[in-house]
Formats: C-alpha cells, sequence, structure tokens
C-alpha cells in the first residue's frame, strides 16, 4: 500500500476513555507475575486489531497493517487505513478522494488516510476475541519469565517435594520453587540412584541439569546421579568451598554405591581434605546422607600425575607409578596384598581412580612387576 510521508490533517477518533484503568491494571499485574506494561500494551493492541478484523460489516479480512490502535493512559482509539484513489476497486483498503477529502481537507490520490472506528460497536464476538488473546498473552508472559527464572538455576542444587510416580516407567514429577513461582521438574528414572525408593511428599535435593522451552512452560530436568551433585552438596555444606579457599577439581562417581573427590587448596595453611570431611566428619556425612549412604573418597590433587594416581587408588599403598611414554597411561605397581584392594570389587577402586585422573591404570603386583614391562590399558575411563 503506497504511504504518503507527509503529515496529514486527520479526522480523531471516538476515544474511549478507560486507558487510566488498563494502565492500572497492568502495572498491578506487572508487580504481581513479574509481566512487562510495555509487553501486555502489545497483546492488548493485537487483540483489538484481530477483533477488528473479525467482526466487520463487510466480513471483508483487512490486513493488520491496515489497522491503527492507539492505546496509552489518556485513552483508547482505533482507525482504520485506506488508500485514496478516483476509482474504486477494493472498497475494504481503498476509499475515494472525495470521501477522503472529508476526513483530511488535504488529501491527494494515493495518501493513506486514517478513518476513525467506532470501538464501542464491537460485537460480543470481538470483545471474546480479545479477551482470548489477551489470556493467551498472559499466559506466554508468565511461561517467558518462570523459564528465565528456572534458566539461571541450571547447573544448580534445588530441594524439591515429590508429587508423582509414574508406575509405567518410574520417572518421578518433583516440585520446585514456591507460590506463584513453582513449577515442575522431571527426575528421570535413569538419573535416579539405583536402590533408592522416593514416596509422595518426599523432600529431595536434586542437581538441574537444563531448562527447556516447549510450548506448555518451562521443562526442567534434574538428576540424582550427575557428579555435581556432590560438587554442590559440598559446596553447600564447606564454607572453605564456598569461599574458593578449597578448589573441587574433579569427580569420579557411581552412583548409590561409591565416589571420589580430588580437592585442592589455592592458599597455603589449608587442608583441603579436612575441610571437606569436616570436625568429627559432620560435612561429608551430610554429603552421604543426602545421598542415602553413597561411599564418599576425598583425595589430595596434585600437578604431578604420579602423585595424583597414587592418591586417586586410596586406600590402596602404592610402591610406584610410572608414566607410558605419548600416552594418557601408567603402570602402577603395589605390594602383593594390597593388589585386591587397590582394583577393588569389580575392579570399583581401579575404575574410578581412572576417570578421577583421566589416566588409563596398569596395575601390577610388585612380585610380577619388571622395570622393562610395558603396561596395558586394564582401566579405561
Amino acid at each position: 500500500m503506497a504511504r504518503n510521508t507527509r503529515a496529514k490533517k486527520q479526522a480523531e477518533a471516538p476515544k474511549v476513555d478507560i486507558g487510566a484503568e488498563i494502565f492500572a491494571s497492568l502495572r498491578d499485574l506487572e508487580k504481581l507475575k513479574g509481566i512487562p506494561v510495555d509487553y501486555m500494551v502489545e497483546r492488548l493492541k493485537q487483540a483489538l486489531t484481530n477483533a477488528y478484523r473479525k467482526d466487520r460489516e463487510d466480513h471483508r479480512d483487512v490486513p493488520a497493517d491496515n489497522v491503527v490502535v492507539n492505546l496509552d493512559e489518556k485513552g483508547l482509539s482505533m482507525f482504520q487505513v485506506k488508500t485514496a484513489v478516483e476509482e474504486l476497486e477494493d472498497i475494504a483498503l481503498e476509499i475515494h478522494i472525495d470521501a477522503a477529502r472529508r476526513i483530511n481537507p488535504d488529501a491527494q490520490v494515493g495518501d493513506s488516510i486514517y478513518i476513525p472506528v467506532d470501538i464501542a460497536k464491537f460485537g460480543r464476538i470481538a470483545a471474546q476475541t480479545a479477551k482470548q488473546v489477551v489470556i493467551q498473552g498472559i499466559r506466554e508472559a508468565e511461561r517467558g519469565v518462570m523459564f528465565e527464572s528456572y534458566s539461571s538455576k541450571a547447573q544448580e542444587l534445588l530441594t524439591g517435594t515429590v508429587l508423582r510416580i509414574s508406575p509405567v516407567n518410574g520417572d518421578i514429577i518433583v516440585k520446585i520453587g514456591q507460590g506463584a513461582d513453582a513449577s515442575e521438574a522431571l527426575l528421570p528414572a535413569s538419573e535416579q540412584i539405583p536402590g533408592e525408593t522416593f514416596k509422595e511428599g518426599d523432600i529431595i535435593r536434586v542437581y538441574v541439569m537444563e531448562v527447556r522451552k516447549p510450548n506448555r512452560g518451562p521443562l526442567v530436568h534434574v538428576s540424582r546421579t550427575h557428579p555435581n551433585l556432590i560438587r554442590r552438596l559440598f559446596e553447600l555444606e564447606t564454607p572453605e568451598i564456598a569461599d574458593g579457599q578449597v578448589e573441587i577439581r574433579n569427580i569420579a562417581r557411581e552412583a548409590g554405591s561409591r565416589s571420589k573427590m580430588a580437592v585442592r587448596a589455592t592458599m597455603e595453611g589449608i587442608d583441603p581434605v579436612g575441610a571437606c570431611v569436616g570436625p568429627r566428619g559432620g560435612r561429608v556425612g551430610a554429603v552421604v546422607e543426602a545421598l542415602h549412604g553413597e561411599k564418599i573418597e576425598i583425595v589430595v590433587w596434585s600437578e604431578d600425575p604420579c602423585e595424583y594416581v597414587k592418591a586417586a587408588l586410596s586406600p590402596a599403598d602404592v610402591v610406584s607409578v610410572t608414566l607410558v611414554p605419548g600416552q594418557k597411561a601408567c603402570s602402577v605397581v603395589v605390594p602383593d596384598d594390597q593388589l585386591s584392594l587397590a582394583i577393588g570389587k569389580e575392579g570399583q577402586n581401579a575404575r574410578l581412580a581412572a576417570r578421577l585422573t583421566g589416566y588409563k591404570i596398569d596395575i601390577k603386583p610388585a612380585s610380577q612387576a619388571a622395570p622393562q614391562s610395558v603396561p596395558q590399558e586394564t582401566e579405561e575411563q
């Protein structure tokens, strides 16, 4: 449609004096639910535009660009935009130049003419349409606000309440947040600690893996098996970690059974393992309790790979660690009576040590070790 950029005197549209009332309601809505006033004003304009397009007497589908809605605290008004022409071809989009000049005496052919619309004549269907669009806008805004709120909580520790448990696949729906900010989180069966059982109403701590934004609101995926659940629990229980005096370098976990955590002090005079264990084992005990008895071993991280591997194989004693040139692998020698302890039940200790350090570990008893032997990759990450 041709639009004349010259300013034209247009007749004023009937103005409905409800602007102040609308804006007062929108400000209350913003305080209550965090939905911006500007956002809702645009949704109201869209609703009124759609209502007018659907409730026209000539039943013509007028393009949205041909409807202008003005809404501010002074009031509400609306115009339909038509092009001034000498010969009418489409009465829904065009206006004869003579009629245009009755609205704007300075109108010329090709000008856009803003024709006032009497909003008070809207019918019941139009009003209902507007209402539905506004309601939908509020819902979308609420979901957007909630999504932004929970997106910031990704990779964090949250406390929730078990709402329901699926009898089909064992997935758990957890309620997180309070009041208007409450949402539901999904704890899949695959992210639950083996052997753990819950019932509706139980309080549960979960780690937020990700937050998605589907049509029905934010979908929060949480876990009880993720290694970072242990990280967040220790951050909560250990002030030295929260203050940055102690750093968690890595965690290797077999959820529900056993975990190893490597820590280091960032300043002199701090015992990183002692800080995590806490007085009388209270700090590590609180984490173990939150994980329903999962064993947690804390070792000192070292820049020296050999020292790090030795610590990671705790509680076994290590005679020597030899790195394999050109590979991230090593050969470890332990006393004969320490072999089963170093390997662990079903290889768990060696497996966790390999994951913790990132090195493939070949463990040999001292009686079989030979200086020239080539380490084999028996334990993988």
